[in-house]
This record gives structure tokens, sequence and C-alpha cells, in this order.
């Protein structure tokens, strides 16, 4: 994959909304408003789609990012099931999106299907097949912590930036997509990719109207409840 500005500017953003998240853990001592479901999904989705560190090389730079993206993931997913304080902290009630039901089993149903139709079954690839999965699972893995967000109705600054550079490393994601394409003569385009791509901007768009609006007035950053 080439480097561009958008990419690095989007993996910036993807690196920065990590150590804002495993920050607001350690200064609050707490998992209040913060969905271990939705970091449970990205660990799937790096584990399925970074397989390719045991069987390609793509550069120091590639491999350190796959790697830390792994490490700090697993990291958050441990501290907020099992390390006290944050543990006792996390309320599971709020975060009840059935996330292996609702997201990764038709996320891995939907990817079998994509991998077959685009391959057949002489073309059956395990890795392959992993990385769609991984494309699909990523689109929706925020939903969780949207969910929560709206329930608790008032986001803590640090966790509102946390989720706006989330969602803004996919939405450079998709400049670099475009860039690609008009500078790159032999650009290969994946269309699943700016499918998922799309549908996981969308959804932080409710969400990044109400950021911008509280940024804009200076005030506490707040959503619509559903309780």
């Amino acid at each position: 994959m080439g480097m561009n500005i958008f990419r690095m500017a989007g993996d910036m953003s993807h690196l920065f909304s990590i150590i804002v998240l495993l920050l607001r853990l350690r200064v609050a001592k707490n998992a209040q408003g913060i969905s271990v479901k939705t970091q449970e999904l990205y660990l799937a989705v790096f584990l399925s789609r970074y397989l390719d560190l045991f069987t390609s090389w793509f550069g120091l730079y590639n491999m350190v990012m796959k790697i830390v993206y792994i490490c700090s993931t697993a990291a958050i997913v441990y501290t907020i099931r099992y390390k006290e304080p944050i543990k006792t902290t996390y309320d599971k009630s709020q975060d009840s999106f059935l996330h292996w039901q609702f997201a990764a089993a038709p996320s891995a149903v939907l990817a079998l299907i994509v991998h077959l139709i685009g391959s057949g079954i002489k073309g059956f690839n395990v890795l392959e097949l992993l990385w769609t999965f991984s494309i699909i699972l990523e689109s929706i893995a925020i939903l969780p912590q949207l969910v929560v967000l709206q329930r608790y109705g008032e986001v803590e600054n640090l966790t509102g930036n946390y989720v706006f550079f989330l969602g803004a490393y996919r939405a450079l994601y998709i400049l670099n997509w475009v860039y690609r394409s008009q500078v790159e003569p032999h650009y290969r385009h994946h269309w699943l990719t700016y499918i998922c791509g799309i549908i996981q901007t969308i959804l932080y768009a409710d969400f990044f109207y109400y950021y911008i609006k509280s940024k804009r007035k200076g005030g506490k950053f707040s959503l619509p409840t559903t309780k």
C-alpha cells in the first residue's frame, strides 16, 4: 500500500485514538462510558487481518503498526475486563450489545459468501477469507460503543476525543483510496473495502454532528439518550 498524506493522517488518527483511550483509563481509573465489546471486536479485526505478519513482509512501518494495534487493543480489553479498580467500574448493563451474535457471526457468514462468490471453491483461501471478515466486521465494530454513549447521554471529554479520532481514521482512509485511485496507474480497486468504509463512516455521522456542535459552543458533549 502506497504512503501518502491521507494514509499517514489516518494511521496517526487511529493510533492517537488508542493512546487517548489508554490515557483515559489510566487517568480516570474507571471504564464508565467505554464499551469493552467494541474493543473485543477490534481485537478480532486485527487478529484476523494481520495474520500476514507470519507470511509476508510489507516493510518495517507496516509491521510495527500492526503489532501496536494488536497489543494495545489486547491491553485495553485486559485492563477493562480484569484489572482493578477499572474492572469494578465497568457497567455490563450499559454495554449490553450482543456483539458476537449480532456483529461477529453475521460478518463471518457474509465474509464466507463474498469470498466464495469472488474466488469460488477452487480459489478458497483462508487468509483471504479472514481478511474479508475483518473488513466487514470493522465497519460495524463501533456499534457497541455508540450504544453505550447514547445510554449515558453525557460524554466525558477524553472518551469523546477517542471516538472522534477513531471515526476520523476511517474517513481519512476513504480520502486515501480516492487519492491513490487518481495517482497510481495500476491501483487495484477493492469495492468491498469502499462499501464497508462508507458504512463505517456513516455510523459516526450522528456522533460527529454532536461532537463538533459541542466543541463550537464550548459546552458539555452530550448525545440524545436511549434508555
